[in-house]
C-alpha cells in the first residue's frame, strides 16, 4: 500500500511537471499569438489608411473624368477594383487569422482549466498520501502496543507454565 501511494505521489508529481511544461509552452504560443495579432491589427490600420487615400483618390478621379477624362475614369475604376479584390482577399485572411486566434483562445481556456483540475487532483493525491501516512503510523503504534501486550501474556504463560512444572515435580 505504502508503495503503490508512493508511486501515486510520483505520479502526481510528474503529471504536475507536465502540466507546467504545457503551461509554459502554451504561454509561448499564446504570445505568438498575440504578436501575431498585434500584426495584423497594425496591417488592417495601413489597410484603413489606404481605403481613406483610395477614398481621396477616387474623389480626385472624379474629378478629372467630370473634366472629360473618361478614360482616366476607366483606369481608375480598375484600379480601384484591383485594391477592393486585394482588400477583400486581406480581409479574409485577416478573417481566418481572427477565426485562427479565437479556436487559440478557447483552446488556451480548456487548458486552463485542465490544469487547474490537475493541480486539485495533485492536492486531493496529497491530502489523501497525508491520511494515509497518519493511518500507518496508527497501525504500526498498534502493532507495537499488540506485541507488548502479546509479550507479556508470553511471559505470563511460560511463568505460569513453569510453575505448573514445579508444582508437578
Amino acid at each position: 500500500e505504502i508503495d503503490q501511494t508512493l508511486l501515486s505521489a510520483k505520479r502526481s508529481e510528474e503529471n504536475a511537471k507536465k502540466a507546467m511544461v504545457d503551461a509554459a509552452r502554451l504561454a509561448d504560443e499564446l504570445r505568438s499569438e498575440q504578436d501575431h495579432c498585434d500584426i495584423q491589427t497594425k496591417a488592417k490600420k495601413a489597410l484603413e489608411s489606404q481605403m481613406i487615400e483610395l477614398d481621396t483618390k477616387i474623389a480626385d478621379a472624379e474629378e478629372l473624368a467630370i473634366r472629360g477624362g473618361r478614360s482616366v475614369l476607366a483606369k481608375m475604376e480598375s484600379r480601384i477594383r484591383e485594391l477592393e479584390i486585394e482588400l477583400g482577399s486581406v480581409q479574409s485572411h485577416t478573417s481566418e487569422n481572427q477565426k485562427g486566434f479565437q479556436r487559440t483562445e478557447r483552446k488556451n481556456k480548456e487548458l486552463a482549466f485542465q490544469i487547474d483540475e490537475d493541480k486539485k487532483n495533485q492536492q486531493r493525491m496529497t491530502e489523501l498520501a497525508t491520511a494515509l501516512q497518519a493511518k500507518i503510523k496508527t497501525y504500526k503504534k498498534q502493532i507495537e502496543e499488540a506485541e507488548e501486550i502479546a509479550a507479556l501474556n508470553l511471559a505470563k504463560f511460560r511463568k505460569a507454565q513453569q510453575e505448573l512444572e514445579e508444582t508437578e515435580e
